[in-house]
């Protein structure tokens, strides 16, 4: 009994292997990545600490490259420590690294169709007769009935002759990768959050270091001139100048505080934590002589494969191009092979016994002769994402050529701006100076100190503003750039 059932589980194998064998057409769109528009260079000039001999060029192996841990390039011990912490504990990279995970079970509940569906029902049951039943004979036998006891293993299988199955797992598969990018652009985006928030926290500490000290020099301005109104120098029009220009500064450093906090709380969240778990000390950010990093370069070419919402966007639209084929299989017959075998007796005393067994075996052509169009507007529609697809995908493309032009430019112009500031500054003070001798000798009024404090204070804070604008620039070109990511990283079928 045992050898006639491997028989015939061998002759459903076989069976089944003649359905793969012919399972080898595949209809639909074979996919080609549309082209995209670009240039075979980078439009901005480059800052002056990017610039070579070659400018920006393909990086070959041993030159600099982007990393992904690429906030080191900013050499900042705390910055490192806090990046550290959001790939572990960042909840919005949790959610998309679930999401991820469930992208890829979905690759495997997809391929298990690739396999034929076996199952067991066994069930036990009786049945008694009654003597009075209605339109039958009388039964003989008042008491009569019977038992049915069933031990049935069933096997399903649809012979994937048009390619539906394989593209459903394509499909799959392709959308697993875009899942995988989605959470290596969230990752970037994260990480490029973070930094940006933690050099405006430092350029926030920068500010209020400034007023701080500019609040100690109108005090010490204040008390000047009531000095002089006293000795009858100098009118009390001087004294209240003083008093407003001291309370005026001392209202921005209070508004500095407000933004700081905001920049500290930002991060504590970005890192998994309540803001009242984090505490960052001051440290202001260096406006003389600030490091920014040169970030190494690369094509508009290279961009396509390093940017990681543009690898998301292709296998979103490789995915919609396998649904088109999906749709097309539909107008196409199915071949399905279905199976019954297993033993059936009237009692526990027959069931399992050879005479008991039973089988059914045999292919189903199945082929919808009239649907009023429905499967011409599936189709229809497959194609119209599809196109929708490409149109994001394109788009997608030349927002991040926008982005890298954009920081380059903003880089280049910042630095210029920023020794154009440097110079405002210095010749701001050297008037204040000026201006301070001539009250002090009763040459000018006190309105014309006010103007010049007013001024040195304006272009110290610009000049921060500018440092810090100018850090917030690089580390958006290195998120436009991809933040080291390569498609390569995809993953590929579990």
């Amino acid at each position: 009994m045992i050898r006639v059932s491997i028989c015939r589980v061998a002759a459903l194998a076989l069976v089944t292997v003649l359905g793969l064998e012919m399972s080898g057409c595949r209809v639909g769109p074979t996919y080609v990545r549309p082209a995209v528009q670009m240039a075979p260079a980078f439009k901005e000039p480059l800052p002056g600490n990017f610039k070579s001999e070659d400018g920006w060029k393909p990086a070959q192996p041993g030159d600099a490259q982007l990393k992904g841990d690429w906030w080191t390039l900013f050499n900042d011990p705390q910055l490192n420590a806090l990046e550290a912490q959001i790939d572990p504990a960042n909840q919005t990279l949790q959610e998309a690294e679930a999401n991820f995970r469930a992208a890829r079970a979905a690759v495997r509940f997809n391929r298990a169709s690739e396999a034929p569906t076996i199952g067991a029902a066994p069930s036990v049951g009786a049945v008694r007769y009654s003597n009075h039943q209605p339109y039958l004979l009388s039964v003989p036998n008042p008491n009569s009935g019977e038992g049915d006891f069933e031990l049935p293993f069933d096997l399903n299988y649809e012979i994937d002759l048009w390619g539906r199955v394989r593209r459903t797992v394509a499909q799959a598969n392709e959308m697993a990768q875009a899942s995988a990018a989605d959470l290596a652009t969230s990752r970037l985006s994260l990480h490029a959050e973070l930094a940006v928030d933690y050099f405006d926290l430092r350029s926030a500490d920068a500010q209020r270091k400034l007023l701080d000290d500019t609040v100690k020099a109108f005090q010490s301005a204040l008390q000047l001139t009531e000095d002089r109104y006293n000795g009858g120098a100098s009118p009390l029009s001087d004294v209240t100048q003083a008093r407003t220009q001291l309370q005026a500064a001392q209202v921005e450093a209070t508004d500095v505080d407000i933004h700081r906090a905001a920049y500290e709380h930002a991060i504590a969240v970005l890192i998994g934590k309540p803001p009242a778990a984090l505490t960052l000390q001051p440290d202001p950010i260096t406006v003389a002589a600030p490091t920014l990093p040169a970030v190494p370069g690369m094509l508009p070419s290279q961009l396509l494969e390093r940017r990681p919402d543009i690898a998301s966007n292709e296998r979103t639209m490789a995915a919609a191009n396998e649904q088109i084929g999906i749709a097309q299989a539909a107008y196409y017959p199915t071949l399905s092979l279905s199976a019954v075998a297993g033993f059936e007796g009237t009692s526990a005393i027959n069931w399992l016994s050879w005479p008991s067994r039973f089988f059914a075996v045999g292919p189903t052509f199945s082929e919808t002769l009239f649907d009023h169009g429905r499967r011409r507007a599936t189709s229809d529609i497959a194609v119209a994402q599809y196109d929708g697809t490409v149109a994001t995908y394109r788009q997608t493309t030349l927002t991040a050529f926008q982005q890298v032009e954009d920081s380059l430019n903003a880089l280049r112009n910042l630095e210029v701006e920023s020794g154009q500031q440097h110079d405002a500054t210095a010749s701001a003070q050297q008037s204040l100076d000026l201006f301070n001798t001539r009250y002090e000798d009763g040459v000018d009024s006190y309105l014309q100190v006010i103007t010049w404090q007013t001024a040195l204070l304006e272009n110290e804070l610009n000049d921060i503003a500018i440092t810090q604008r100018r850090f917030e620039a690089s580390v958006l070109l290195v998120k436009a750039l991809g933040g080291g990511w390569d498609a390569s990283q995809l993953p590929q079928q579990p």
